[in-house]
């Protein structure tokens, strides 16, 4: 308590370091990106975040974004609920698998898509002869989100769940609530809040994703570009403007999520 309480020098002294690194490295930034993207004035900015290709750029962002948010909250949830609440061999093993996306370059994981689904691969002539594109197509910018962002709704959920234990879920079992009744009025309460703050930072993830689905798009422009790859072009095309106004999109985009991460953080702390 004493060191909390401190009013030292040393106490501020690291506030202040740590507000230099902050300001430097993340606030400058943003602030240099707003001011860039508004700089020819708020008409160029305004057709730049207007323009066809932008507006595709965003709808396939956040297209992809939900799809990757839904199909990993089913599989964070389901997965969790396996690892904590049951006993069986390999259970190292799935929550190691669970942890490869963290430990691997978003680049690689495109790499292996165009492995599995390319030309070379043992399954495209089945791809080919039903129509089915993956790779540089939207099928394929879905699958490398869904990759790189699946732990992060179950890694939020499974230490809750193992804190939990299973003691309320057994006594309301002996007294005959059924699996799913369990689930909603037992365990679901416990982890509401680790459970909505995995799917914003789901979220938060999966709009910025640039590696894997850099490897997977083919860079068509109003196609499969989202807003990332979609700035990329732009600047390499010496449209600093239009490449800053995106960005700022992109940036106001994820303060939203950060705020609403912040508000969750903070009922779930006021609740327990």
């Amino acid at each position: 308590m004493k060191i909390r309480n401190n009013q030292g020098p040393l106490k501020w002294f690291f506030i202040g370091i740590s507000a230099v690194f902050l300001f430097i490295m993340l606030i400058l930034p943003l602030i240099y990106v707003l001011v860039t993207g508004l700089k020819k004035g708020i008409s160029v900015y305004l057709a730049a975040v207007t323009d066809e290709y932008a507006l595709k750029a965003v709808g396939l962002t956040i297209e992809a974004t939900i799809i990757s948010v839904i199909v990993n909250t089913v599989f964070g949830l389901f997965a969790a609920w396996t690892i904590t609440k049951f006993r069986f061999r390999g259970k190292k093993i799935i929550s190691t698998l669970i942890d490869l996306p963290l430990t691997i370059s978003p680049i690689i994981a495109g790499l292996i898509y165009v492995l599995t689904f390319g030309r070379q691969s043992f399954l495209y002539p089945f791809l080919h002869e039903h129509g089915i594109d993956i790779i540089f197509a939207v099928p394929g910018i879905v699958l490398a989100t869904i990759f790189v962002t699946f732990p992060f709704i179950s890694r939020e959920l499974i230490p809750v769940l193992t804190a939990q234990g299973t003691d309320e879920e057994e006594a309301a079992a002996l007294m005959g609530a059924g699996g799913f009744r369990i689930f909603r009025e037992v365990t679901f309460p416990h982890i509401k809040w680790a459970f909505l703050y995995g799917i914003v930072l789901c979220t938060a993830r999966a709009m910025g994703e640039f590696g894997a689905v850099s490897v997977l798009s083919g860079h068509l422009r109003g196609k499969t570009n989202t807003m990332p790859l979609y700035i990329e072009l732009l600047y390499q095309g010496y449209d600093f403007t239009g490449a800053f106004a995106v960005s700022s999109i992109l940036v106001i985009m994820a303060l939203l999520i950060l705020i609403l991460r912040n508000l969750l953080e903070h009922r779930g702390k006021s609740e327990n």
